[in-house]
């Protein structure tokens, strides 16, 4: 049995990186869609096989005017990294998002 390795960061990301596209809403058609931006993340050691991860929402700005909508997901999970996909619907205007991962794997 291979023993485990546990890596973890924390990532921040908002208006200042570029393709930021979370903090706009193109026009009123366009308000009750899903806005997405993604964010590539890569493990410092690569694992021997494809682990578990975790995101855990840390922080968030976002705009007072409407709901707070946010979802954190991680996507394409690998021995090598992982891509987590902050997503935002329904008009609401996020400025930035703060989170941790968690990966557990042999």
């Amino acid at each position: 049995m291979d023993p485990l390795q546990i890596l973890s960061a924390s990532v921040g990301v908002g208006v200042l990186t570029p393709d930021w596209n979370l903090d706009r809403v193109e026009s009123v058609e366009s308000e009750h869609e899903s806005r997405h931006y993604t964010v590539e993340v890569f493990f410092a050691s690569p694992f021997n096989y494809t682990p578990v991860v975790t995101l855990s929402l840390t922080g968030f700005d976002i705009d007072q005017r409407d709901g707070g909508r946010v979802s954190l997901k991680a996507r394409n999970v690998n021995p090598g990294g992982f891509t987590a996909e902050i997503s935002t619907w329904h008009g609401s205007r996020v400025y930035a998002v703060e989170f941790n991962w968690l990966a557990i794997g042999p």
